[in-house]
């Protein structure tokens, strides 16, 4: 009886005081629907948000004003060796392929070196200006005349040089096996204290060994040096380039070619490309020093390479050795500090102090970069240990030649931007040319039919990895010119097509 009437009053109160049920029954519905939309509300939300943005779409990748002034995009770059030019050269293919430009592109992967360069070893070139070139960059050894049948008027000259005798340590390391003049000896150091002895001018790829500088802009090395001729030289290279880079500042050379070009920041910060390995200790005693890069022995080549192991080049020089190679390279050196003070001047009518505000934003930015885009916070990895085939770098001499790593998780937009980045030279030059150059599908051969290798509109279907340049070996010959690689395969140019003979059945 008590159960019943305590029963009869909750059902009051609750009824009468609180509300129907009814009424509790909606407003449980109600707030289950709110609930459900809000939880609906966070997915959608979720969805539809616009992804983070990448950090080369910050206000950074600009860097300080340049005014009101238009970006250059017809760009003439003499790529000199062993200066970081492949460096410059990454630059260059990532602002042209950002902005769909137009490259001056080799029917292989150089511009005819080391032969005088010539139009018609543009691909795609069919007369003087009769297609708009926007960038020239691959090696070649200059020849003014015949780029202006390439290049429009307009175009913006500019090359990079190096001390003659840190760029002979480089030269020397990397070619050790390429030209005979350094073959033939028992370091850099023996050669610097004869080079007469070991050294032909009549000899193939000897260019290395002598004056490369001065073989590059087009000159004749193996002149006898006078005042008159180093003056003649430098005159023509001042006339002919709007600016001459310094190896040595780096930097500071980005930051005036950056205002020179009206180019963003972003367009001339880099990652070392082409870079040799570091040992633990100095090599010959020069510890600390760039010379130290040369690593632990790697076979020539690339999957054609040689598998067994040499030993290092010695690069150990003493100061009397190094005075030795300035004076064998004595036009060399004689550009260097004509134009390391013509690039100082440059500085000085740009400012010190705004040049060391802007070398530092460059630093910071190319830290930024490297911690966004490389795995291990930047630091190069050897070859092998480089997972994804087609950015590594290419082996080339007793050396081994870094590369990088992507770092994992990155979206779309910022991968893309940061493979541009790390893209060695070679694979670089292949994905611009296969844009440019679509290649028709294969035509599969019928049974019994050889079919020769034949590339369309001047690119081989098989890579040709020389880092050495072709040669001409023959003339006409059926309205056909005979050409060779410095392994000896001959090319055979008819009208637009290249047919590649004596094939040897592997990759270089």
């Amino acid at each position: 009886m008590l159960f019943r009437r305590r029963a009869r009053m909750l059902r009051w109160l609750v009824c009468g005081r609180v509300g129907p049920v009814w009424m509790w029954k909606a407003l449980l519905l109600f707030v289950a629907i709110a609930f459900a939309g809000q939880l609906l509300g966070v997915i959608f939300n979720k969805s539809v948000q616009p992804a983070a943005r990448s950090i080369f779409s910050s206000p950074d990748a600009q860097g300080p004003s340049l005014g009101s002034c238009q970006p250059h995009t017809h760009i003439m770059f003499l790529k000199t060796h062993k200066t970081a030019s492949s460096t410059v050269l990454n630059m260059l293919y990532r602002f042209g392929e950002e902005r769909d430009l137009h490259f001056a592109l080799p029917l292989g992967y150089q511009l005819g070196y080391p032969l005088p360069f010539n139009a018609h070893r543009v691909k795609g070139y069919r007369g003087p200006r009769a297609v708009e070139f926007h960038i020239m960059g691959n090696h070649m050894r200059f020849n003014k005349l015949e780029v202006e049948k390439v290049m429009p008027a307009d175009t913006f000259y500019f090359s990079i040089i190096r001390d003659p005798v840190a760029l002979a340590e480089s030269s020397f390391a990397y070619y050790k096996e390429v030209a005979p003049a350094f073959r033939k000896t028992k370091g850099l150091g023996d050669f610097a204290d004869n080079p007469h002895k070991y050294y032909d001018p009549r000899l193939r790829n000897n260019h290395y060994a002598r004056n490369l500088l001065w073989f590059d802009f087009g000159l004749d090395h193996n002149a006898n040096f006078s005042i008159s001729l180093a003056q003649r030289g430098q005159a023509m290279i001042h006339q002919a380039f709007k600016l001459i880079l310094v190896s040595e500042y780096f930097d500071q050379s980005m930051i005036l070619l950056r205002h020179a070009l009206c180019w963003p920041l972003d367009a001339v910060v880099s990652f070392s490309l082409n870079a040799r390995q570091q040992k633990p200790s100095g090599i010959g005693g020069i510890s600390g020093s760039w010379v130290g890069k040369a690593a632990a022995a790697a076979g020539v080549g690339g999957r054609g390479a040689r598998s067994q192991a040499k030993a290092l080049p010695n690069l150990s020089l003493t100061e009397e050795q190094r005075e030795k190679l300035r004076q064998w390279n004595a036009l060399d050196w004689y550009l260097y500090k004509a134009f390391n003070k013509t690039f100082w001047e440059e500085i000085d009518r740009f400012g010190h102090t705004q040049m060391e505000q802007e070398v530092a934003l460059l630093r910071t930015r190319r830290e930024d970069l490297a911690r966004v885009c490389l795995r291990d916070g930047g630091k190069p990895v050897e070859a092998h240990r480089i997972r994804d085939k087609n950015i590594r770098p290419f082996q080339s001499g007793l050396i081994k030649i870094l590369g990088y790593e992507l770092q994992p998780g990155l979206d779309n937009a910022t991968r893309t931007a940061c493979l541009r980045m790390i893209r060695p030279e070679i694979q670089y030059k292949d994905v611009l040319d296969a844009k440019q150059f679509p290649r028709a599908p294969a035509i599969p051969a019928q049974p019994g039919q050889q079919v020769p290798m034949v590339a369309a509109a001047g690119s081989f279907l098989r890579q040709d990895l020389s880092r050495t340049g072709e040669r001409l070996i023959g003339g006409e010959a059926g309205g056909r010119t005979m050409e060779a690689d410095w392994d000896g395969s001959r090319l055979i140019r008819g009208n637009r097509t290249l047919i590649r003979g004596q094939e040897k059945g592997r990759l270089r």
